[in-house]
């Protein structure tokens, strides 16, 4: 069976879905921010926060490093200067901990490298999440599942022989192995979502938990994703999407991740186990909306019925319509009135 384990909790074609608040760089490299953001996911319902590590002038080239960067986004006159202002170090990452484990909601973040791997397994986060941009990087996905934490890896750009290598390159030396669809666009159009392939992971992956990394504005299609499959669902997250950065636009606020945690949890118990069966709520409406056997006229003791001698009328407190060809034919044993419910007994 299928199943993706964090903290002990377990996750799989049977429970609601490890629902990861995506907070990212979203924090804008202010701490109080991102313990707002840590406490507002865990009130939202989510099971996890997710940040972003990276050894920024190890990881980007010298020129990358300090190209200028105009953006109105910007943090910093230099792509560097930009991505240093976001990094949070380990006294941060500490108290981001701190403060999760306090709420009981899982804390981990995407490795962009080895060194921040490194300072994440440090730091014992949840588990590790692999980006959309690494998924060919297979070294750095090795190097991270023989840590031993759930790992979890996301697809956007991909083909299937890249996740194939992905998953193989993940699950040799780790089981606890988790792909989620990822369309990398920020955000993309709805018609490059392709929901679809959640299906053709779980077809190609039968041991990996398959899941949804969704770039989308609202909480629609990671509903649909959960029908598909999805049993790990990542959606960025912030405390309000008007604040500067590329992500929050696309991002749910709180009320929004409520909705989903809400949605979720409901659409798990709506699924149901496949099996048509009457429930006690539909009782009093089918009686009223439904029908039975009645007689049509008053009718003696021996009268022989015929065709025009039934009516079907409501309410259903009696025999079902199905039965009234194997009424006709019948003699009665007693005298009957117009709209009396027909009874077996009624017969000979």
């Amino acid at each position: 069976m299928r199943e993706f384990e964090v903290s002990g909790k377990k996750f799989n074609d049977s429970t609601t879905p490890f629902l990861i608040a995506e907070i990212g760089h979203n924090h804008q490299g202010n701490l109080d921010t991102a313990i707002s953001l840590i406490r507002a996911a865990a009130e939202s319902g989510a099971s996890a926060v997710k940040l972003q590590k990276r050894d920024n002038r190890n990881l980007f080239t010298r020129k990358g490093f300090e190209a200028p960067y105009e953006s109105e986004n910007a943090f910093g006159s230099t792509y560097g200067e930009h991505r240093e202002a976001l990094e949070f170090g380990k006294d941060e990452y500490k108290v981001c901990i701190e403060e999760s484990r306090r709420l009981g909601i899982d804390f981990f973040a995407t490795a962009f490298d080895f060194t921040s791997a490194d300072f994440l397994m440090e730091l014992d986060v949840s588990a590790f999440k692999i980006a959309s941009g690494d998924l060919k990087t297979t070294q750095l996905i090795s190097y991270v599942a023989k840590m031993g934490k759930p790992i979890i890896l996301s697809t956007g750009g991909g083909e299937m022989e890249d996740i194939v290598r992905a998953v193989d390159a993940a699950t040799s030396v780790n089981s606890n192995v988790a792909v989620l669809q990822c369309t990398a666009g920020y955000p993309p159009s709805f018609d490059e979502l392709n929901l679809r392939v959640i299906e053709t992971l779980r077809k190609e992956f039968t041991d990996v938990t398959v899941g949804y990394s969704g770039h989308d504005s609202g909480i629609a299609m990671a509903l649909v994703a959960y029908v598909l499959g999805a049993r790990v669902i990542e959606k960025h997250f912030t405390l309000n999407r008007a604040m500067k950065g590329t992500d929050h636009a696309f991002s749910l606020e709180p009320q929004g991740m409520a909705k989903l945690s809400r949605d979720l949890q409901r659409c798990h118990l709506a699924m149901g186990d496949g099996i048509k069966r009457p429930y006690d709520s539909e009782k009093g409406p089918l009686v009223k909306m439904g029908k039975s056997v009645y007689f049509a006229s008053d009718f003696n003791d021996g009268h022989v019925l015929g065709v025009g001698d039934l009516a079907l009328k409501s309410p259903a407190l009696g025999l079902p319509p199905y039965l009234l060809d194997q009424l006709i034919g019948k003699a009665l044993v007693r005298n009957v009135s117009k709209d009396e419910l027909v009874s077996w007994t009624d017969l000979n």
